[in-house]
C-alpha cells in the first residue's frame, strides 16, 4: 500500500472514467506462452453431476440500500448518481432496516393510528397510499432496558438502572400467554446487570412496575467470560435466597446468600406476570402483559439493615450495564429520530435503484406489531412494487434475543402477512455477520446452537414451511487487524459458515442469502486499496461454489469517507464522494463489481452453471496463492474468475477442463476474452483526512488467441476474467 501527502488531479470528464474500455488486440505471444505439462495450473471440474449451482444474475447477484444521513438524501437520489451506481451491474436489491438496531420502532408510513386516543403507544401505518413516500424514520423506545446492544454503543441507555423511579423497563407483551397462546412459563424474560468487574454481592432491590414478576429466579453468572458473548462458557447459579414464588411488586429486598458472593454478572429470570396494567392504562391488553422494572439496587446488605448500592444510577451510557431480553414497542410522537432516513418505498421503489426487480424488504419485528407490518406489506402491494422476499426483524442475536422468543415472533408476524397474502416469501433470522455457529445459554435439552433451536421450534408448532429462506450478513474480518495474509482465509470462511448452517438443521430446500455483506462491520482502508477487490471477487465465487443462493453487497449508495482504520480514510461504498455527495472517482470494489456482474456473468437473467476449479499454485506454508471460479454462461462461452493473491509475483497457467462422466479433457480454443483488475491498475494513496487512487483504473481489456497448449500470464495481486469457448480435445482419461 503507497501512502503520499499529494492530492490527485481528478479527470474533467467523470463519464470517461467510469465507462472507457482499454482493448488491445495483439499477437498471442504477447499474453501467453507455451509451458510444459508440468506448468502451473488451474483444473476445472465440468462434469455434469458436480455443477456446484445455478445461479440468475438478476435475482441472485443484488446490493443493499440502509438507512443513510437525512440531509444526504436529495443529493443521493438523483439521476447521475444513481446511473453511476448502476454502472457497477449489481441487479436486485435489498433494503435494510437500521431501526431495530438502535431500539426503535419504524414509522415506514408517517401516516396511521395511534392505538392511544391521545397520540401515542403503538403505532400502525396506513395501508393505503397516499402521499409519496420520501422519508421514513425510526422513533426511540421509552422502555427499554439495553444500556447497549450490538448496535446503539453510543445511543441513549437503559431505564433500569437510570436513578429515575418514574421510568421502567417493559419486555414485549407479544411474548405473553395472551399473544403466543402457550405459557408464560415457554418463554422466560430476563435482564442482565454486568459489574464491570466482580464484587461480593449478597442481596438485591427490585424496585418493580406493572406488571410485575409473580415467580422469578435471580442468578449469578459462573464463568469468567461474558455470558452474553460467550453463553456457553459458564453457567447461572440460582443464589440461595434467589427464588420468589408468589412475588408481590412493590420495592422487594432479597437476601440472596448469607454470605456475600463474588459476583460480575447477574440475571433476573421471570416466568410468572401478574398481567396488571402499566401507567398507559388498562384499555389496551398490552399495556397488561409482561414484566416491568423501575430500578435495580444490587450489593451487600448488614445485619443492621443498611444496603450498600453497587450500581452506577446515572441516565447516560455510563450507568451499570443492563442488557434484556425484549423490549415493549410502546413509544410516543415525541421520540422520533430524524436525522437518520429509512428512505421512504415510493422514493426507493421509483427512483431507477431497484431495477424494477423484485426487492427483498423488511418488517420491523423485534419492536412492532403483526398489523403494522401487514400493513406495510398491504401498502407496498397497492402501490404495485414488486417484493422477492421479506426478511423478518432485524439481526436478533445482536439483540440478545433467545430463538423460541425470536420464533414466537415469527410465527404471530408470518400468520398476519400471509392473510395479506399466502404466497409471501418469508425468512431470517437475519444473523450478524460471524463465521462460526451462534451460541446461546442451552436449554433444557442442553441444546445451544440458536439456528438449530429455532428449526427444531418451527418444526415443533408444525410451522417450518414458514420459513422460505434463511438470510444472515457476512462481515468475516475485524478491520483493524485486517493483513494481506487474510486473504488466504475467505473461501474457507464463506464455505464452513453456509455448511454450519445445513449442520444446524436448516432444510436442504431452504435457500440461503447474504443479506448484507462487505470485509468488516466498521470501514477500513482495506476496503477502499486493492485488497478490497481481491476480497470481493474471493467471496463472491466461493459463495456459490460453496452452494449459497443470493447476496447483496453493502453499501450500495456512495457514502462519505469516514475515519476507520489504516493511515486515510476509507467508506463502505463503491465510490468516494465529496461533502456534498458529488462522486468523485470509484473505490476498488467499484471495479471488482464490474468485473463479477458484468464481465463474468452474462447480465440478464439467463441461468448460469457453476463449476469447481482448483489450483496447484501456492506459498511454502500450503496457503492457495491462486483461486479459481467458473461458470457456464447461457451464451455457451466459460468464464473464470481468477484471483491471484500474490502481491509479488504474477503466475502463468495452463488452464484444463476434465469431464470425468465423458473422460475427456478440453481447453480453450480461439477468441478468449482477457479482463484485468489489479496493483497495476489502481493504487490507493492515503491521505490522513482523505485518500484518493492513483492509477484510478479501469481494468486492462484484451483479447488471445487460444490454443490448448495455451498459458495466461495473471498479474500481481489482481482479478482475471477469461472468458471464451472450449473445444474437447478428445484426450481419454485412464
Amino acid at each position: 500500500m503507497a501512502s503520499s501527502n499529494r492530492a490527485k488531479s481528478h479527470r474533467a470528464a467523470p463519464s470517461k472514467m467510469f465507462f472507457a474500455t482499454i482493448i488491445f488486440l495483439a499477437a498471442p505471444a504477447i499474453f501467453a506462452q507455451v509451458l510444459s505439462k508440468s506448468s502451473p495450473s488451474i483444473q476445472v471440474d465440468i462434469t455434469p453431476s458436480h455443477m456446484a449451482k445455478t445461479l440468475v444474475p438478476t435475482e441472485a447477484l443484488g446490493a443493499g440500500v440502509d438507512r443513510i444521513s437525512t440531509a444526504s438524501t436529495d443529493k443521493v437520489f438523483i439521476e447521475p448518481v444513481i446511473k453511476q451506481v448502476l454502472s457497477a451491474g449489481w441487479q436486485t436489491v435489498t433494503y435494510r432496516q437500521n431501526t431495530e438496531l438502535h431500539v426503535e420502532a419504524w414509522h415506514w408510513n408517517p401516516q396511521g393510528t395511534w392505538s392511544d386516543p391521545a397520540g401515542k403507544g403503538y403505532f400502525t401505518g396506513d395501508p393505503k397510499p397516499g402521499e409519496f413516500l420520501r422519508h421514513s424514520f425510526g422513533y426511540s423506545l421509552p422502555h427499554r432496558g439495553f444500556t447497549r446492544n450490538e448496535g446503539t454503543d453510543a445511543n441513549g441507555f437503559g431505564r433500569m438502572t437510570d436513578g429515575d423511579e418514574n421510568t421502567y423497563w417493559k419486555s414485549n407483551p407479544y411474548l405473553t400467554k395472551a399473544f403466543t397462546g402457550e405459557e408464560d412459563s415457554n418463554y422466560p424474560q430476563w435482564v442482565v446487570i454486568d459489574l464491570a468487574h466482580s464484587h461480593l454481592v449478597n442481596a438485591i432491590r427490585i424496585s418493580w412496575a406493572e406488571p410485575y414478576a409473580r415467580r422469578y429466579e435471580v442468578q449469578y453468572w459462573t464463568g469468567e467470560n461474558n455470558p452474553i458473548k460467550q453463553p456457553t462458557k459458564g453457567a447461572w447459579i440460582t443464589f440461595r435466597g434467589g427464588f420468589t414464588t408468589n412475588g408481590s411488586g412493590g420495592k422487594a429486598q432479597l437476601q440472596l446468600n448469607s454470605d456475600p458472593v463474588s459476583v460480575r454478572y447477574l440475571r433476573i429470570l421471570m416466568s410468572e406476570s401478574s398481567n396488571t396494567c402499566d401507567t398507559h392504562g388498562s384499555t389496551d391488553r398490552r399495556n397488561c402483559a409482561g414484566y416491568a422494572i423501575r430500578e435495580i439496587y444490587l450489593g451487600t446488605a448488614s445485619a443492621d439493615g443498611q444496603f450498600y448500592d453497587l450500581i452506577r444510577h446515572t441516565a447516560d451510557p455510563d450507568q451499570t450495564t443492563t442488557y434484556c431480553s425484549s423490549v415493549d414497542p410502546w413509544h410516543e410522537p415525541t421520540g422520533i429520530q430524524n436525522k437518520g432516513d429509512q428512505v421512504g418505498f415510493d422514493l426507493f421503489y421509483t427512483s431507477g435503484y431497484t431495477r424494477g426487480l423484485p426487492a427483498m424488504i423488511p418488517i420491523s419485528m423485534l419492536y412492532g406489531t403483526p398489523e403494522d407490518s401487514a400493513n406495510q406489506i398491504a401498502y407496498l402491494k397497492a402501490r404495485g412494487y414488486p417484493i422477492s422476499y421479506i426478511e423478518m426483524g432485524e439481526e436478533p442475536d445482536g439483540q440478545f434475543m433467545l430463538p423460541e422468543d425470536y420464533g414466537a415472533l415469527y410465527l404471530q408476524w408470518a400468520a398476519a402477512l400471509h392473510k395479506v397474502d399466502p404466497n409471501l416469501k418469508l425468512g431470517g433470522p437475519v444473523f450478524e455477520g460471524v463465521n462460526e455457529d451462534i451460541l446461546v445459554w442451552p436449554d433444557a435439552q442442553g441444546r445451544t446452537s440458536w439456528l438449530g433451536r429455532f428449526v427444531s421450534y418451527l418444526q415443533a408448532h408444525n410451522r417450518l414451511a414458514d420459513l422460505s429462506f434463511m438470510s444472515f450478513e457476512h462481515y468475516p474480518y475485524d478491520p483493524c487487524t485486517i493483513q494481506w495474509s487474510d486473504l488466504y482465509d475467505e473461501a474457507h470462511l464463506t464455505s464452513h459458515i453456509l455448511q454450519v448452517w445445513r449442520d444446524d438443521g436448516l432444510p436442504p430446500n431452504v435457500p440461503m442469502f447474504i443479506s448484507e455483506l462487505n470485509m468488516s462491520s466498521s470501514s477500513g482502508e482495506s476496503f477502499v486499496d486493492n485488497f478490497g477487490s481481491l476480497w470481493l471477487a474471493d467471496f463472491v465465487g466461493s459463495f456459490f461454489t460453496a452452494g449459497g443462493d443470493g447476496l447483496y453487497f453493502f453499501h450500495y449508495i456512495p457514502e462519505t469517507l469516514d475515519h476507520g482504520c489504516g493511515s486515510s480514510m476509507a467508506t463502505f461504498g463503491m465510490f468516494v464522494v465529496d461533502k456534498n455527495y458529488q462522486i468523485k472517482q470509484p473505490t476498488s470494489q467499484y471495479f471488482a463489481s464490474q468485473l463479477i456482474n458484468l464481465e463474468w456473468v452474462q447480465p440478464g437473467n439467463g441461468v448460469h452453471q457453476v463449476f469447481p476449479a482448483t489450483s496447484d499454485i501456492s506459498d511454502p506454508a500450503g496457503h492457495s496463492l491462486v483461486t479459481a471460479y467458473v461458470v457456464r454462461r447461457p451464451d455457451g462461452q466459460w468464464a473464470l474468475m481468477v484471483v491471484n493473491k500474490d502481491q509479488e509475483n504474477p503466475h502463468s497457467v495452463r488452464i484444463a477442463f476434465h469431464d470425468a462422466s465423458a473422460k475427456t479433457d478440453s481447453a480453450f480454443t480461439g477468441p478468449v476474452d482477457m479482463i484485468t483488475f489489479g496493483s497495476e491498475q489502481y493504487q490507493w494513496i492515503a491521505e490522513p483526512n482523505a485518500g484518493s487512487a492513483n492509477p484510478d483504473g479501469p481494468p486492462a481489456k484484451s483479447q488471445i488467441t487460444a490454443t490448448p497448449a495455451t498459458t495466461f500470464n495473471l498479474p500481481k495481486a489482481s482479478v482475471t476474467v477469461l472468458r471464451g469457448h472450449i473445444t474437447n480435445s478428445k484426450v481419454p482419461h485412464s
